[in-house]
């Protein structure tokens, strides 16, 4: 079991409150081609919801349910509607959204508002962008963009990386050697996606998201040489910018007095964010060549994966040979006899 002092104790779990139009407007501008139809893109309205909301049933009069704190999309469906009224009975519909502070409306598919509408959300102050892609497209943008600034974060001390395809972060006390083992991972031809600071995001049920940090990025410090830039000194085939999270592998100094697995029969997770997480408790001494033994690690959790465990498959055929000694004593023997081998 994990000691009282295991860096995975503890986790600070942080949840942003809110962002701002001006940050949705400029993380958002290339990604959907958004432009700014009334100027007001610098805006400091909160967006507090990380889902969106098509109006068509308020436009129609309806407010009960209307939640207007979510970013307002209009697509063909609400701009027809909207079309589809005389001059004043348009105004006065549009005009009945700005009674609630709503963050701000995002037309698609190319449409545009008519100036006398536009007005009016420039009237209240409320933001209006113009986006060229299809609502369904825009929709799935922006909706990832949302749920990432939304969703839960934590913050964990340890090396991350990318081995055959398979999220590894590597945890332990402070100089146990992390970083070294992630350069050597690096120079076998494995990816770095953070070392020292880790962001994990939860991004659905049961799925965490690591990262670097916008400053670090992809430096790593090694004790005795300082800091190095995997990226410039290794190139842009040794990192990658997030992974998911699929195994921690907890770094300690070995132990006589400890039980450490033996067949691999036990499966063992720990719990981050809420997700299960399978946990390897890794004793290190000088000369252990723990590099071969995680791209080991990373394969071992591929085969069980794809439906393979060689835990399993021993077991079985374990259980197999007693039988079978049990049943033929006189046939048992060590191995088989290999005909005409004579190396």
């Amino acid at each position: 079991m994990p000691s009282p002092t295991d860096p995975l104790k503890n986790l600070k779990i942080i949840e942003r409150k809110s962002l701002s139009v001006r940050h949705f407007f400029e993380k958002n501008r290339e990604r959907i081609q958004l432009t700014s139809a009334n100027d007001l893109h610098e805006s400091e309205r909160e967006i507090t919801e990380k889902n969106l909301h098509r109006p068509g049933l308020a436009l129609a009069g309806y407010v009960a349910l209307f939640t207007y704190h979510r970013v307002q999309v209009f697509g063909n469906t609400e701009l027809k509607y909207i079309n589809s009224l005389d001059e004043e009975k348009r105004a006065e519909s549009f005009e009945r959204l700005f009674e609630f502070p709503i963050p701000c409306i995002v037309v698609t598919n190319g449409n545009v508002l008519e100036s006398r509408l536009l007005d009016i959300a420039t009237k209240y102050d409320v933001p209006v962008f113009y986006s060229s892609f299809q609502t369904t497209k825009a929709y799935y943008y922006m909706s990832d963009f949302l749920d990432d600034q939304f969703s839960p974060q934590t913050v964990m001390h340890g090396a991350f990386i990318d081995v055959y395809g398979v999220g590894v972060m590597f945890v332990g006390r402070s100089g146990i050697g992390k970083s070294e083992i992630a350069l050597d991972l690096v120079e076998r031809g494995h990816r770095l996606v953070a070392d020292d600071v880790v962001v994990v995001t939860q991004k659905g049920e049961g799925i965490l998201m690591g990262s670097g940090t916008d400053l670090v990025k992809h430096f790593m410090e090694i004790r005795g040489l300082g800091l190095i830039d995997i990226r410039s000194m290794f190139g842009i085939r040794a990192i990658r910018f997030q992974k998911r999270l699929e195994i921690i592998v907890h770094l300690e100094e070995w132990d006589d007095a400890q039980n450490y697995e033996r067949t691999g029969l036990d499966h063992h997770e720990v719990t981050v964010m809420g997700v299960n997480i399978p946990h390897v408790r890794l004793p290190i001494f000088p000369g252990k060549n723990v590099t071969v033994i995680t791209e080991v690690i990373a394969l071992n959790y591929l085969l069980k994966h794809y439906g393979y465990d060689p835990a399993v498959e021993f077991s079985e055929r374990l259980r197999e040979r007693l039988e079978q000694r049990a049943s033929r004593p006189s046939e048992d023997r060590a191995i088989d006899w290999f005909e005409h081998d004579f190396e």
